[in-house]
């Protein structure tokens, strides 16, 4: 039985977003934080280090080592690829910007794979909406480019996916490959040659990012929903599902062979971790989850039907996968990122049926919210710059102490248009009551956007100084003085460690008793213990010459140690 369908759009609501616009949208979003700053502590300049050690070909690469440790997760993949962009293009370009060039390409597959399956999606016969008795409804190809235009501003404005898309770690490629096999789920069967190359990548990307059971649940449902397909003959269907499964199956004996699966459950144990994970929920995922809601709700006699309607269930496994997985497993973000192109299929099928107070809502909110954010970014770019007002200069003063603020009038010129951009469009949608679908999503999307470039223009030499370990490297080079030979490190983190391979051009190794035997200088964490030193006090002893912190945490500090001398003993 075909249920009616709860969508009813005319003609005029699927007008086309315009391509300049919304490609420039993407380029900005895509761009800003990659470009104009240091690798930030924590995933992205650990990862940036055995880059580093790959493309000097220090350590091999299946096995690939930093100072005597191994990268903390399984996927290998995303050091791969920034070690070979280093080794092809390090000799033109800053070590730093070769290593993010795959990852921008990663980002901007991303954005291109989401369009491209909800343009898919949204062709499929149960998505169609209701067809008026003398015409004037939505034609389908129209459809289906307005339900992918929303559903990529959806994502875009996903509040979650700015900062772990604009690092260099296994977040982004595990990202990048879930919206690859999504694409490829979706396009079958209609296209078994665009979903074997966008599978065959995806799943084995996520396999080599450290996900093979996201692979295989993602490729299982993927393949089901294939077979379900209507009105595809049984052959087409067969065959695409046959296909997906089988990469699906070869993704898995990959795993295997590479001995990748691991048991990862961590189950929340106490309310407050409960409380921890509905609070990243609600922020990560603003504005799609409550569109996302509502799609299964006006939509749920379609997904309660037998007729496993693709465009429903599609992004609804792929987002049950990615939820189980950030509720059983750590860190909770990463496997909520990978879910994010589904949620946002999802929330761009609540358009046409979303009711014209909760669009209001949505704007109305959006509009506060940026609009705020935005004029706090200016104010406190004005109060470092000038002094004035008072307070913020003084907060800044606080928190980044040493901080010496520059002017760039390129940033100035970015950050000044993309401001006058958002007024410009906040004027347009409130001027008068445009009727594309796309409307609810243009200024959530746009929003987002503004906010990331203002922080990525007007305070990124403030949150370079704060997120950057170059201060606390350079700090150590100096109190090692000219020409210090090999520096034995202990307790360092691999971000400490590739700061000063990287920012202090130094020759760091263990502090094994063989690597203490040759080097005069000992780098050790305070937070590490005086144990780890090495070596017997009687037999060897170190003076302590420097201890310097990080600008803007104090308990980050770093101790530099000098072999004592056998006078001084």
């Amino acid at each position: 039985m075909n249920l009616p369908s709860p969508a009813i759009v005319a003609q005029s609501a699927v007008r086309p977003l315009p391509r300049p616009a919304l490609l420039l949208l993407c380029v900005a979003y895509v761009l800003a934080g990659w470009l104009g700053r240091d690798p930030w502590r924590g995933d992205d300049i650990a990862a940036f280090g055995y880059m580093l050690e790959l493309a000097a070909g220090r350590t091999p690469w299946l096995a690939p080592e930093l100072a005597g440790m191994a990268p903390t997760a399984d996927g290998l993949l995303p050091l791969w690829l920034g070690a070979a962009a280093i080794r092809a293009l390090g000799g033109w370009l800053p070590l730093e910007l070769a290593a993010r060039l795959p990852f921008i390409a990663l980002l901007a597959a991303t954005l291109a794979s989401t369009w491209w399956a909800i343009a898919h999606l949204a062709r499929c016969p149960g998505a169609q909406p209701v067809a008026f008795a003398f015409g004037g409804e939505a034609p389908p190809e129209d459809y289906a480019r307005t339900l992918a235009d929303a559903g990529l501003l959806a994502l875009v404005a996903c509040l979650g996916l700015a900062q772990l898309s604009h690092e260099t770690s296994s977040y982004l490629t595990q990202l990048a490959c879930g919206a690859l096999v999504f694409l490829a789920a979706a396009v079958l069967p209609a296209r078994p040659g665009w979903a074997a190359a966008a599978g065959a990548c995806g799943l084995f990307g996520l396999v080599l990012s450290g996900a093979p059971t996201i692979a295989a649940l993602l490729g299982a449902g993927g393949a089901w929903l294939a077979w379900q397909a209507q009105p595809a003959a049984p052959r087409e269907r067969a065959r695409g599902a046959a296909l997906l499964a089988g990469l699906t199956l070869l993704a898995a004996g990959l795993a295997w062979l590479l001995d990748l699966w691991r048991w990862r459950i961590a189950a929340p144990e106490d309310l407050r971790t409960w409380h921890n994970l509905l609070r990243l929920l609600v922020w990560f995922t603003w504005p799609a989850w409550p569109l996302a809601l509502w799609t299964l709700w006006r939509w749920r006699r379609q997904i309660a039907s037998r007729q496993w309607h693709r465009h429903l269930w599609l992004p609804l496994w792929f987002t049950l996968v990615s939820l189980a997985a950030t509720l059983l497993t750590a860190p909770a973000d990463r496997a909520l990122l990978v879910g994010l192109p589904a949620l946002a299929a999802l929330a761009a099928f609540a358009l046409p049926t979303l009711k014209r107070g909760i669009a209001a809502l949505i704007d109305w909110f959006t509009l506060l919210f940026f609009s705020i954010g935005a004029v706090a970014v200016w104010v406190v770019w004005l109060a470092v710059q000038t002094g004035t007002p008072a307070r913020p200069a003084a907060n800044v003063a606080r928190l980044a102490p040493g901080f010496v603020p520059s002017f760039s009038l390129l940033a100035f010129g970015v950050a000044l248009a993309a401001t006058a951009g958002w007024a410009a469009l906040v004027w347009w949608r409130a001027a008068r009551n445009r009727a594309p679908l796309w409307k609810s999503l243009i200024l959530p999307a746009t929003g987002t956007t503004l906010g990331w470039l203002l922080l990525m223009t007007l305070w990124l030499p403030l949150l370079d100084y704060g997120r950057s370990m170059a201060p606390q490297a350079a700090a150590v080079t100096a109190a090692l003085g000219p020409q210090p030979g090999c520096v034995a490190v202990a307790g360092l983190n691999r971000g400490q460690v590739t700061a000063l391979m990287h920012h202090g051009a130094l020759q760091v190794v263990p502090a094994a008793r063989q690597a203490q035997a040759q080097c005069r200088w000992l780098v050790v964490d305070t937070r590490a213990g005086a144990h780890l030193t090495g070596g017997d006090p009687r037999e060897r002893s170190w003076e302590l010459v420097a201890s310097v912190g990080r600008p803007t945490d104090r308990n980050d500090r770093l101790l530099v140690l000098r072999r004592a001398t056998p006078a001084q003993h």
